[in-house]
C-alpha cells in the first residue's frame, strides 16, 4: 500500500505543479492586461488633460462672443423700439386709409341724386333762415354745374381730413 501511496502523493504532486504552472501562466496575461488597462488611462488621462484645457479656451471664446452680442443686441434695442414704433404708426395710416377710401366708395357708388337729397335734407335739417334763403338764391341764379363739381371736391377733401383727425 505504501507503493499506491506513493504513486498517488507524485501524482497529486504532479497535479499541483501543473495547477501552480497553469496559475502563473493565467497570473502573467492579467498582469499584461493590467500593465495595457493602465498604460490606456495614463494616455486618457492625457488626452483628457489636453482637451479639457481646449474646452476651457473655447468656453472662454464662446462667453467672450456672448458678451459681444449681448453688447451689440442693447446697442440694437432702441432701433427695433423705433420699428415697432413706425410700424404701429404705419398699421394706424393703413387703417385710416383704408376707412377714407371706404367711405369714398361707399359715397361714389350710391347715386348722385341720393347723395345730394341726402346733402339737402342735412343742410336744410341744421340751416338758419339766413342760410336758406342764400342757398335759394343760389339755387336759382348760379350755374349748378360748375359750382356743383368744385364743392362736390372740397367736401370730399373735407370729410377726408376729418377722418384723418380723428
Amino acid at each position: 500500500m505504501s507503493l499506491i501511496w506513493q504513486i498517488s502523493v507524485a501524482v497529486i504532486a504532479l497535479a499541483f505543479v501543473a495547477l501552480v504552472i497553469f496559475l502563473i501562466k493565467t497570473l502573467k496575461a492579467a498582469e499584461n492586461s493590467l500593465n495595457k488597462t493602465s498604460q490606456t488611462l495614463q494616455e486618457v488621462q492625457k488626452t483628457i488633460d489636453e482637451l479639457t484645457y481646449e474646452v476651457k479656451q473655447v468656453l472662454r471664446h464662446a462667453n467672450g462672443i456672448t458678451e459681444d452680442v449681448e453688447h451689440k443686441m442693447r446697442q440694437i434695442d432702441p432701433v427695433i423700439e423705433t420699428v415697432k414704433n413706425v410700424g404701429e404708426i404705419l398699421n394706424e395710416v393703413t387703417l385710416s386709409a383704408k376707412q377714407v377710401s371706404s367711405a369714398l366708395i361707399e359715397r361714389f357708388k350710391r347715386p348722385a341724386e341720393d347723395r345730394i337729397s341726402t346733402k339737402a335734407a342735412v343742410k336744410a335739417a341744421v340751416q338758419t333762415p339766413h342760410e336758406k334763403t342764400v342757398q335759394s338764391y343760389d339755387a336759382t341764379y348760379s350755374d349748378k354745374k360748375s359750382s356743383g363739381s368744385w364743392m362736390k371736391w372740397i367736401d370730399i377733401a373735407a370729410n377726408v381730413w376729418h377722418k384723418y383727425r380723428n
